[in-house]
């Protein structure tokens, strides 16, 4: 029954997760930097202390009594990660929700599963598995072996966005005039990785969640202690990035101008930002009810790219390809899917 419910709260994150870019398709005339910082203020600095306040009151105190090094390494993993979410904006705005949301995401479950252990080999943790142990027995291996396998499938899903580039070329000139698959690529490779520090974001601020869970407090939402310190992290870079866009483009003019539906605009981006933070927020609930960071990690991942795609194909970001290219993605589409079954099985193992 736990698990259960653990599929069911990663399922709804998931949703949220795969959903979030949806509203931003509803602003019009702002900047891509002046609507993704907006949602963002609301993703990472008004929303999760909100959540934390409802859930577990005495978060405050508890990050107060936190080492300076948990809060340290947790907040730098937020730095590290918010480049990873910066960049997965921008990767999903050159490849599409499919496209961009299977590559990016492809990559971030895969390296979800191993920075960890690979930080674990270097810093030994009792308790803790290292990358070295995972080479020394059935389901690490088995681990490694999804990572390959989601490598491939990652292989095959830019093959396809290579065909759709193709296709596109001739004949389809009207079709999604953001695309850029070099760039695209590029990009969703970069917040793939970056973005997979998350999962180690969440561990390393293990110890203020366990001592909410000491103090009394709901164990289903004892992540959302450690949350606000890593979007503190993921702010950081956003808005520094945002800012400098703003200048560089000259866009800081968006948020007053009359010309452009600012209260719907702010309306929409904070939907878009609010949506955005739901999926860790049930994403803490389900790792709570399965008890394993790396396959929650997995499971989460894998409900994003279902999500993503069926607006993919909603949007139809892959009408008037040919069978060809089609098959391919799906094929790609497959390979990442499995690979997220066998990195899941070989955590449990």
């Amino acid at each position: 029954m736990e698990s259960l419910l653990g599929i069911l709260f990663h399922s709804i994150g998931g949703f949220s997760s795969g959903s979030f870019y949806m509203p931003f398709k509803k602003v019009k005339g702002w900047a891509w930097e002046s609507y993704w910082i907006v949602g963002g203020f609301f993703s990472w600095l008004i929303v999760p202390p909100i959540a934390a306040y409802l859930t577990i009151p005495g978060f405050v105190e508890i990050i107060s009594a936190a080492t300076p090094s948990i809060k340290t390494v947790t907040y730098s993993m937020g730095l590290i990660w918010g480049i990873g979410g910066l960049t997965y904006g921008l990767g999903v705005r050159y490849l599409g929700m499919s496209l961009g949301n299977s590559i990016t995401l492809g990559f971030c479950s895969a390296f979800g599963a191993l920075v960890p252990s690979i930080y674990y080999n270097f810093y030994p943790v009792v308790g803790k598995v290292s990358f070295t142990d995972m080479l020394s027995n059935t389901g690490g291996r088995l681990v490694l072996f999804g990572v390959l396998v989601c490598l491939i499938g990652i292989a095959f899903s830019g093959k396809a966005g290579m065909l759709k580039e193709a296709d596109f070329a001739t004949g389809h000139e009207d079709k999604d005039k953001d695309f850029s698959l070099v760039k695209g690529l590029i990009i969703a490779i970069i917040s793939g990785i970056l973005s997979s520090f998350f999962n180690f974001g969440i561990e390393a601020g293990k110890p203020m969640a366990e001592e909410a869970v000491r103090q009394g407090f709901n164990p289903l939402f004892q992540n959302n202690v450690t949350y606000i310190i890593i979007l503190w992290g993921g702010l950081t870079t956003n808005f520094i990035w945002c800012m400098y866009l703003n200048f560089k483009n000259k866009t800081f003019g968006d948020y007053t101008n009359t010309n452009t539906p600012i209260a719907k605009n702010t309306l929409f981006s904070a939907i878009a930002g609010t949506m955005w933070f739901l999926q860790f927020f049930f994403y803490g609930m389900g790792e709570s009810k399965l008890g394993n960071g790396a396959s929650s990690w997995i499971l989460h991942m894998a409900t994003i790219i279902l999500t993503a795609n069926f607006w993919g194909f909603y949007l139809k970001e892959w009408s008037g390809v040919s069978k060809k290219t089609f098959n391919t993605f799906l094929l790609g589409i497959g390979l990442i899917l499995l690979s997220i079954v066998l990195v899941g099985i070989g955590n449990s193992l």
